[in-house]
């Protein structure tokens, strides 16, 4: 379905209050890896955390109906280049979290605007406007004072962010590219089903084949499944195919302020100066960027 080009249809309250639910799921998903951290390895929280969200979305369509294997036949390619790739992000994200802290990474993972913007470049030929690259270029200089520090801990945890986002950005393209026609239901469940395989893999070939060690652990694993992966996808999703990206983008512009609160709530941590200051330029390159593509979006 493609989006519409009018952006008042956009802003009606069903939309706005989806949008609000969106930013505030989102804001929790590093702290629920920062949650499983001391109780699992990343390639074994990640697996479980995918399955538990496959098997509810697998009994959803069976029920109603309205799971299709043809579906996943057809576009066998697709989900599977989607499944690695989110694989790939939700391992490196888990783990950027044992090495910085769920606040600063969460403004590090805000330059996935500026990856976006790179891929429709180069890969869709979009043309840029200059004040679009103005703020790209805010972006990258933020970003370089967050992973520039003196600590090397710092340093390799904003490379799994980087990372992270540049797998999920990739995913977000070939969605946007391959994916927009495809019946949502059986979409999200393909898509779920191979990015688990794709964790499964990974844990067998790196050895971390373990379960749960405890009933809090199972907890949070559910958890983290009905809110991060089920609840804030379906929302994710819905506002890709629905609305611009632009829109999209600024609302999930302030999941930082969120997740740094939650950080200093839920474990005392809180992003160092320095990368406080490199998060003010990332979010502030961001907003020039996004701006400018509504002013532009506005005369088409």
């Amino acid at each position: 379905m493609t989006p519409s080009l009018s952006l008042k249809p956009q802003l009606n309250q069903q939309t706005t209050a989806a949008l609000l639910v969106m930013l505030l799921v989102d804001s929790f998903h590093l702290i629920f890896a920062r949650m499983l951290a001391p109780l699992m390895s990343p390639f074994s929280s990640s697996f479980y955390v995918l399955t538990l969200a496959t098997l509810q979305i697998a009994l959803y369509a069976t029920f109603t109906k309205r799971l299709d294997w043809q579906i996943l036949k057809k576009h066998f390619s697709f989900f599977s280049t989607i499944g690695f790739l989110i694989a790939a992000a939700t391992i490196c994200s888990y783990t950027s979290v044992r090495f910085i802290d769920a606040g600063t990474a969460s403004l590090l993972g805000r330059i996935s605007t500026v990856i976006t913007l790179a891929l429709s470049y180069f890969w869709l030929k979009e043309k840029l406007t200059p004040r679009e690259l103005m703020g790209a270029l805010l972006c990258i200089l933020g970003a370089f004072v967050i992973s520039f520090q003196s600590s090397n801990v710092l340093r390799l945890g904003s490379l799994f962010v980087l990372g992270s986002v540049s797998f999920y950005a990739l995913h977000i393209a070939v969605v946007k590219r391959y994916g927009e026609g495809i019946e949502f239901v059986n979409f999200f469940l393909w898509r779920l089903s191979m990015t688990a395989f794709f964790l499964a893999l990974s844990m067998s070939l790196t050895g971390h084949l373990s379960l749960p060690p405890s009933g809090y652990a199972w907890f949070i694993l559910t958890l983290t499944a009905v809110v991060d992966v089920l609840i804030s996808r379906v929302l994710y999703y819905w506002a890709l195919r629905k609305m611009r990206l632009g829109i999209h983008t600024i609302v999930l512009t302030l999941t930082p302020v969120l997740t740094v609160l939650w950080s200093v709530i839920f474990f005392d941590e809180s992003p160092s100066w320095q990368s406080f200051w490199g998060g003010i330029l990332v979010l502030g390159g961001i907003m020039i960027v996004v701006l400018a593509q509504r002013k532009r979006n506005l005369k088409t």
